[in-house]
Protein backbone atom coordinates (compact mmCIF):
# COMPACT_ATOMS: atom_id res chain seq x y z
CA UNK A 1 0.00 0.00 0.00
CA UNK A 2 0.87 3.65 -0.88
CA UNK A 3 0.99 5.38 2.63
CA UNK A 4 0.88 9.17 3.61
CA UNK A 5 2.36 9.89 7.27
CA UNK A 6 1.09 12.82 8.57
CA UNK A 7 3.15 14.15 11.61
CA UNK A 8 6.99 13.27 11.83
CA UNK A 9 7.47 12.89 15.54
CA UNK A 10 8.34 9.74 17.51
CA UNK A 11 5.24 7.91 16.22
CA UNK A 12 5.54 8.76 12.44
CA UNK A 13 9.34 8.15 12.57
CA UNK A 14 8.24 4.45 14.27
CA UNK A 15 5.60 4.11 11.48
CA UNK A 16 8.03 5.12 8.80
CA UNK A 17 10.42 2.17 9.85
CA UNK A 18 7.81 -0.56 10.24
CA UNK A 19 6.49 0.24 6.80
CA UNK A 20 9.75 -0.03 5.00
CA UNK A 21 10.80 -2.75 6.88
CA UNK A 22 7.35 -4.40 5.37
CA UNK A 23 8.06 -3.11 2.13
CA UNK A 24 4.69 -1.00 2.16
CA UNK A 25 5.62 2.66 -0.07
CA UNK A 26 5.61 6.06 1.59
CA UNK A 27 4.16 8.42 -0.60
CA UNK A 28 4.45 11.89 1.71
CA UNK A 29 5.55 12.88 4.99
CA UNK A 30 4.26 15.82 6.34
CA UNK A 31 5.65 17.36 9.12
CA UNK A 32 3.11 20.15 10.12
CA UNK A 33 2.95 22.46 6.73
CA UNK A 34 0.15 22.55 4.72
CA UNK A 35 -1.05 20.25 2.94
CA UNK A 36 0.10 18.69 -0.02
CA UNK A 37 -2.88 18.09 -2.01
CA UNK A 38 -0.59 17.14 -5.30
CA UNK A 39 1.21 14.32 -3.58
CA UNK A 40 -1.82 13.08 -1.48
CA UNK A 41 -3.35 12.43 -5.00
CA UNK A 42 -2.60 8.89 -5.24
CA UNK A 43 -1.67 7.64 -1.71
CA UNK A 44 -3.98 4.70 -0.44
CA UNK A 45 -4.27 6.03 3.11
CA UNK A 46 -3.37 8.76 5.46
CA UNK A 47 -1.81 7.66 9.09
CA UNK A 48 -1.98 10.79 11.20
CA UNK A 49 -0.12 11.20 14.33
CA UNK A 50 0.22 14.97 14.40
CA UNK A 51 -0.10 17.68 17.11
CA UNK A 52 -4.04 18.08 19.12
CA UNK A 53 -4.27 21.44 17.45
CA UNK A 54 -3.68 20.89 13.64
CA UNK A 55 -5.42 16.95 13.90
CA UNK A 56 -9.20 18.30 13.16
CA UNK A 57 -7.94 20.45 10.38
CA UNK A 58 -5.59 17.53 8.74
CA UNK A 59 -8.23 14.62 8.97
CA UNK A 60 -11.03 16.81 7.64
CA UNK A 61 -9.22 17.91 4.26
CA UNK A 62 -8.10 14.43 4.09
CA UNK A 63 -11.68 13.26 4.51
CA UNK A 64 -13.14 16.01 1.42
CA UNK A 65 -9.97 14.31 -0.36
CA UNK A 66 -11.42 10.67 -0.08
CA UNK A 67 -8.05 9.71 1.15
CA UNK A 68 -9.13 7.12 4.31
CA UNK A 69 -7.61 8.34 7.79
CA UNK A 70 -6.06 6.72 10.37
CA UNK A 71 -5.88 8.48 13.58
CA UNK A 72 -3.69 8.33 16.98
CA UNK A 73 -3.69 12.05 17.77
CA UNK A 74 -5.31 13.01 21.17
CA UNK A 75 -6.38 16.04 22.72
CA UNK A 76 -8.63 17.24 19.92
CA UNK A 77 -11.26 14.91 20.58
CA UNK A 78 -14.14 17.36 21.54
CA UNK A 79 -14.60 17.70 17.72
CA UNK A 80 -14.67 13.89 16.75
CA UNK A 81 -18.13 14.06 16.43
CA UNK A 82 -18.50 16.18 13.30
CA UNK A 83 -15.16 14.49 11.88
CA UNK A 84 -17.58 11.45 12.05
CA UNK A 85 -20.42 12.76 10.87
CA UNK A 86 -18.47 14.25 8.03
CA UNK A 87 -16.66 10.59 7.08
CA UNK A 88 -20.10 8.91 7.02
CA UNK A 89 -21.29 11.63 4.52
CA UNK A 90 -18.16 11.05 2.32
CA UNK A 91 -18.51 7.37 2.93
CA UNK A 92 -14.54 7.82 3.42
CA UNK A 93 -12.81 5.75 5.68
CA UNK A 94 -11.56 6.96 9.21
CA UNK A 95 -10.31 5.28 12.28
CA UNK A 96 -9.41 6.87 15.74
CA UNK A 97 -7.88 4.71 18.18
CA UNK A 98 -6.83 6.32 21.65
CA UNK A 99 -4.20 2.74 21.23
CA UNK A 100 -3.01 0.83 18.35
CA UNK A 101 -1.41 -2.08 20.15
CA UNK A 102 -2.89 -5.41 20.41
CA UNK A 103 -2.24 -5.88 23.99
CA UNK A 104 -3.90 -2.03 25.04
CA UNK A 105 -7.50 -3.59 22.62
CA UNK A 106 -7.56 -6.36 24.72
CA UNK A 107 -6.76 -4.59 27.74
CA UNK A 108 -10.00 -2.24 27.24
CA UNK A 109 -11.76 -5.72 26.68
CA UNK A 110 -10.73 -6.77 30.11
CA UNK A 111 -10.97 -3.79 32.22
CA UNK A 112 -14.76 -3.37 30.64
CA UNK A 113 -15.21 -7.12 31.86
CA UNK A 114 -13.71 -6.22 35.40
CA UNK A 115 -15.96 -2.87 35.82
CA UNK A 116 -19.14 -4.59 35.43
CA UNK A 117 -17.73 -7.22 37.99
CA UNK A 118 -16.68 -4.75 40.66
CA UNK A 119 -19.96 -2.31 40.06
CA UNK A 120 -22.01 -4.13 42.61
CA UNK A 121 -19.29 -4.02 45.16
CA UNK A 122 -19.59 -0.63 46.64
CA UNK A 123 -16.76 -1.01 49.18
CA UNK A 124 -14.29 -1.10 46.17
CA UNK A 125 -13.28 2.61 44.42
CA UNK A 126 -11.81 2.86 41.45
CA UNK A 127 -8.96 4.93 39.94
CA UNK A 128 -6.61 5.48 36.86
CA UNK A 129 -3.12 6.14 36.76
CA UNK A 130 -0.86 6.58 33.74
CA UNK A 131 2.32 7.31 32.98
CA UNK A 132 3.88 8.28 30.08
CA UNK A 133 7.66 10.27 28.11
CA UNK A 134 8.12 13.68 28.97
CA UNK A 135 7.49 14.86 25.22
CA UNK A 136 3.70 13.95 25.47
CA UNK A 137 1.50 16.74 25.17
CA UNK A 138 -1.47 16.12 26.39
CA UNK A 139 -2.72 14.38 29.90
CA UNK A 140 -4.34 12.42 30.77
CA UNK A 141 -3.52 9.99 27.71
CA UNK A 142 -6.36 9.00 25.26
CA UNK A 143 -5.59 5.45 26.63
CA UNK A 144 -6.85 6.53 30.11
CA UNK A 145 -9.49 8.30 29.27
CA UNK A 146 -11.12 4.89 27.03
CA UNK A 147 -10.21 3.03 30.17
CA UNK A 148 -11.65 5.36 32.50
CA UNK A 149 -15.04 5.87 30.39
CA UNK A 150 -15.46 1.92 30.20
CA UNK A 151 -15.67 2.20 34.39
CA UNK A 152 -17.61 4.87 33.87
CA UNK A 153 -20.22 3.05 31.80
CA UNK A 154 -20.50 0.44 33.92
CA UNK A 155 -21.13 1.91 37.13
CA UNK A 156 -23.65 4.81 37.90
CA UNK A 157 -21.54 5.84 41.13
CA UNK A 158 -19.33 7.98 38.59
CA UNK A 159 -20.53 11.03 36.61
CA UNK A 160 -17.57 11.19 34.87
CA UNK A 161 -14.09 11.75 35.52
CA UNK A 162 -11.61 14.22 37.01
CA UNK A 163 -7.79 15.11 37.28
CA UNK A 164 -9.03 17.08 40.31
CA UNK A 165 -10.68 16.30 43.72
CA UNK A 166 -14.55 16.17 42.63
CA UNK A 167 -17.03 13.53 43.83
CA UNK A 168 -18.40 11.27 42.12
CA UNK A 169 -15.66 11.56 39.51
CA UNK A 170 -13.05 8.88 38.47
CA UNK A 171 -9.84 9.95 39.55
CA UNK A 172 -6.99 10.19 36.77
CA UNK A 173 -3.43 10.95 37.86
CA UNK A 174 -0.66 11.43 34.86
CA UNK A 175 2.72 11.55 35.51
CA UNK A 176 5.75 12.53 32.72
CA UNK A 177 8.89 10.14 33.02
CA UNK A 178 11.71 9.27 30.65
CA UNK A 179 11.83 6.89 28.87
CA UNK A 180 7.72 5.50 29.36
CA UNK A 181 6.37 4.83 26.56
CA UNK A 182 3.20 3.97 28.36
CA UNK A 183 1.71 2.54 31.45
CA UNK A 184 -2.11 2.22 31.97
CA UNK A 185 -3.13 0.87 35.33
CA UNK A 186 -6.80 0.39 36.56
CA UNK A 187 -7.31 0.10 40.19
CA UNK A 188 -10.25 -1.46 42.81
CA UNK A 189 -9.23 -0.67 46.03
CA UNK A 190 -11.13 -1.30 49.35
CA UNK A 191 -9.82 -1.13 53.04
CA UNK A 192 -8.69 -5.03 52.42
CA UNK A 193 -7.25 -5.58 49.30
CA UNK A 194 -6.76 -3.85 45.88
CA UNK A 195 -7.42 -5.16 42.07
CA UNK A 196 -4.90 -3.84 39.89
CA UNK A 197 -4.94 -4.73 36.04
CA UNK A 198 -1.82 -3.00 33.92
CA UNK A 199 -0.57 -2.90 31.24
CA UNK A 200 2.87 -1.41 30.12
CA UNK A 201 4.30 -0.66 26.29
CA UNK A 202 8.08 -1.72 26.40
CA UNK A 203 8.18 0.68 23.05
CA UNK A 204 6.16 2.28 20.29
CA UNK A 205 6.52 -0.84 18.09
CA UNK A 206 3.11 -1.95 19.36
CA UNK A 207 1.32 1.00 18.50
CA UNK A 208 3.02 1.88 14.95
CA UNK A 209 2.44 -1.69 14.03
CA UNK A 210 -1.02 -1.36 15.36
CA UNK A 211 -1.16 1.30 13.29
CA UNK A 212 -0.28 0.05 10.14
CA UNK A 213 -2.68 -2.89 10.23
CA UNK A 214 -5.14 -0.93 10.61
CA UNK A 215 -4.64 1.25 7.74
CA UNK A 216 -4.38 -2.26 5.66
CA UNK A 217 -7.87 -3.21 6.94
CA UNK A 218 -9.42 0.41 6.16
CA UNK A 219 -8.37 0.55 3.07
CA UNK A 220 -11.60 0.49 0.55
CA UNK A 221 -14.02 1.06 3.52
CA UNK A 222 -16.31 3.49 3.93
CA UNK A 223 -17.36 5.07 7.33
CA UNK A 224 -16.68 5.11 10.69
CA UNK A 225 -14.25 2.20 12.50
CA UNK A 226 -12.24 1.30 15.46
CA UNK A 227 -9.80 -0.82 16.52
CA UNK A 228 -12.27 -3.72 17.26
CA UNK A 229 -13.53 -3.82 13.95
CA UNK A 230 -9.63 -4.18 12.94
CA UNK A 231 -9.21 -6.97 15.80
CA UNK A 232 -12.99 -8.70 15.88
CA UNK A 233 -13.12 -8.13 19.48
Amino acid sequence: MRVAIIGYGRMGKAIQTILTKQGHRIGYINNGEPLDRIRLADVDVAIEFSRPESAFSNIEQLLRMKVPVVCGTTGWLERKPEIELLARELQVGFLYASNFSLGVNIFFVVNEQLARLMAPHKQYNARVHEIHHTGKLDAPSGTAITAAEAIIESNPKWKGWTMESQENNLPITADRIDPYCGTHSVFHESEIDTITLTHEAHSRDGFATGAIVAAQWLIGKGGVFTMRDVLGL
